[in-house]
Parts: structure tokens; C-alpha cells; sequence
């Protein structure tokens, strides 16, 4: 018998895929799961703070208070809140505002001699992401404040421009990612779930009276699901572009071959997982444990990698989800090709190979565990 047999692969893929056409779940899994984890996810989650509620406290009480208090709240970020007769340090306290905003008097007589005039602002530290957001707003908002004064801008003479997304809107930035999260973590399921479920059907005692290698069986398994994810990964990019009209710069045959590589990558670790256990819910519960919890948190999906301590910085390399994530980006949002971004297609194919290698070599043909 010969090493590798395509044949004999193709017919454990033709098996698989009547199997799953016989299984409404796992196609629903596949390809409606993805989409409404996609809406779902791309609308709840957001980075952007908006509707801040902010106390006011102006003790000057001219033309030039008022403007600066009016620029907060035109910039569409601030919300004067809280009752004038309850001191703005026990709002803050509380938690009914994340801001305040405090006028000293000799304010406007400040603004009037072109001597450079100073207001407070008071934030809340305690959620220390929201914190860091508001006082990235103070630059926009004082820019627009000296404009209404008629002062010069702070910082006139450094201009910033934002590549890549330049409303910085966070969506895109979240969309993006969720390619890699969703598909991750369901594509190591799916192919988790099928050899453990062939050894408790007892169907896996029938394969193994035919002459079929295991490399052959891995292929043939993973190709149909190959198939599956690749129509939800579309499905996702039709939601992208249509409902949150993330723009798409980079060459659709580059991402195409990155999301195989990275499926190819999931898959194999599912069925690696399934070789290992033969049993669906052991199965499941690896599955969860190797696929979810680093997708979430070490492929930089919502905490960036160079901020990580170096020993998991280094873990992330092992990682496809992290490869993923940044070929997502970057062709996505940067347009960026092959070259610059061939670190991470080469990390994934060596990936895909090692982990489809490790699956053939775990796989037994004896039916003992």
C-alpha cells in the first residue's frame, strides 16, 4: 500500500460531507453561527465612549466659561448631567459622572489679555480604559474651545493625521478581529467533535478495516469542513462590508489564501484534540480550553501583544490565531501584501503543517485508548 493515497482520501472527504448533510447542526453551525455572532458581537461591542456624563462647576460665570463648557458639549462626547446644588467631587463619588469640569474666577479676564487662561478637569480613574479614552478627547475639545476664544490652538504646530481608519472608528477595528475569534473557535470544534464521535458511534471500527492511512484520514476529514468554514468566513466578510461597512483595501486572493492557511490550521488542531480524547465531551471541554481562551486573550484581539509580558508574548508566536489577526488587519484595514506581511503567512504554514503531522502521527489504528 502506498504512503498517501489521494483516492482513498477522497472517499473519507465524499463520507464527511454526507455525513454532514445529514447533520442540520453542524451546518448551521458553519455557516448561520458565524453571521449572528458577527452582528451580534460587532454591535454590542465598541470601544468608542460616547454620552459622557460630565458636571460642570463654573465659577466665572462670563462669555468665555460658557463658550468652553459648550465646546465639551458640541463635541457630541460630553453630557452636562448632575444637579448644580450637589458638589461635583460627590458626583463623582458616586458615579453619576465620569468627568468634571471645573472654571476658576479670572477666567475670561485671562482669555481677554491673551495671557494663557486654565480650567480642571476632574476624571474618573476607577475603569482606567474609559479614563484613558475621555482624556484622549480633551485635545479635540480644547482645539475647538481656543478656536471659539479666539486663541490659538494648543499645539498648533503638531498635526496629527490617523492612517488606515481616520475616524478611528472602533467597529472596524473590533469587525475585523471577530474573522479570527469566530472562526477559531468553531472550526476547532467542528473537526473536534468528528473522530470522537466516529469512536463512540462505532463507526471508526468499520474505517479501520479498510486500508486507510492516517494522513489520508486527517485530509479527508478536514477538507469538507475546509469547505464549510470558508463559505461562513464569506458570509462574515458580506456582513462586514454591508453592515458595518468595514472597507476592504488589501487583495481579495492574498486574504482568501491567509484564511485557508489559518482554517487549515484550526481544523487540524480540532481533529488533533479529537485523535486524543475519543470523546465528545472531553473533546468539547479541550476545545473550549485550547481554542477560546487564546483567541480572546493572546491573539490581540483585545489586548495588544507588545503589551504582554514577554512570556506570553512568546506563547503568542504558537499561536495562528495571533498570525491571523494581524494578516486580518492589515489587509483589511492597510491594504497591506505578501511581502509585508509574509512573517505571519510563514508562521501559519508551518503551523498548518506541524499540526496536520501531529494529527496523522497521534492518530491510532487499534481500538484500544
Amino acid at each position: 500500500m502506498s504512503v498517501f493515497s489521494l483516492p482513498r482520501a477522497l472517499s473519507i472527504a465524499r463520507k464527511e460531507v454526507r455525513h454532514v448533510r445529514r447533520d442540520p447542526f453542524t451546518l448551521a453551525m458553519a455557516v448561520g453561527v458565524p453571521v449572528l455572532l458577527v452582528v451580534f458581537f460587532g454591535y454590542v461591542l465598541d470601544f468608542d465612549v460616547r454620552d459622557i456624563r460630565l458636571a460642570v462647576v463654573d465659577r466665572d460665570r462670563t462669555p468665555a466659561s460658557r463658550a468652553l463648557a459648550d465646546a465639551f458639549t458640541a463635541s457630541g462626547h460630553f453630557r452636562p448631567h448632575g444637579p448644580p446644588d450637589v458638589p461635583a467631587a460627590r458626583l463623582l463619588e458616586e458615579g453619576r459622572v465620569k468627568a468634571a469640569l471645573f472654571i476658576e474666577p479670572g477666567f475670561g479676564a485671562d482669555v481677554d489679555r491673551a495671557v494663557p487662561a486654565r480650567a480642571q478637569i476632574v476624571i474618573d480613574g476607577a475603569d482606567n480604559q474609559t479614563a484613558g479614552v475621555i482624556a484622549g478627547y480633551l485635545d479635540g475639545v480644547a482645539t475647538v474651545a481656543a478656536r471659539r476664544l479666539g486663541a490659538d490652538p494648543p499645539g498648533d504646530l503638531l498635526r496629527t493625521r490617523f492612517l488606515f481608519n481616520n475616524e478611528l472608528n472602533s467597529r472596524w477595528f473590533v469587525v475585523t478581529g471577530l474573522f479570527v475569534v469566530v472562526m477559531g473557535v468553531l472550526s476547532i470544534l467542528m473537526t473536534a467533535l468528528t473522530v470522537a464521535r466516529e469512536w463512540e458511534t462505532g463507526s471508526m471500527e468499520l474505517l479501520l478495516a479498510t486500508p486507510v492511512r492516517p494522513l489520508e484520514m486527517i485530509l479527508g476529514k478536514l477538507a469538507p469542513y475546509l469547505g464549510l468554514c470558508l463559505a461562513g468566513t464569506g458570509l462574515i466578510y458580506a456582513a462586514a462590508r454591508v453592515l458595518f461597512h468595514v472597507p476592504f483595501r488589501g487583495g481579495l486572493l492574498f486574504f482568501v489564501a491567509s484564511t485557508v492557511l489559518f482554517l487549515c490550521c484550526t481544523l487540524a488542531q480540532g481533529l488533533l484534540i479529537s485523535v486524543l480524547t475519543r470523546q465528545q465531551q472531553l473533546a468539547m471541554q479541550f476545545s473550549n480550553l485550547t481554542g477560546l481562551l487564546p483567541v480572546l486573550l493572546l491573539s490581540g484581539f483585545t489586548f495588544p501583544v507588545e503589551s504582554m509580558p514577554a512570556f506570553f508574548r512568546v506563547l503568542t508566536w504558537f499561536l495562528p490565531a495571533r498570525h491571523y489577526m494581524e494578516l486580518c488587519r492589515g489587509i483589511i484595514l492597510k491594504g497591506a501584501g505578501p511581502l509585508a506581511l509574509a512573517r505571519p503567512v510563514l508562521w501559519l504554514a508551518a503551523l498548518a503543517a506541524g499540526l496536520i503531522t501531529l494529527a496523522s502521527v497521534k492518530f491510532k489504528r487499534d481500538l484500544e485508548p
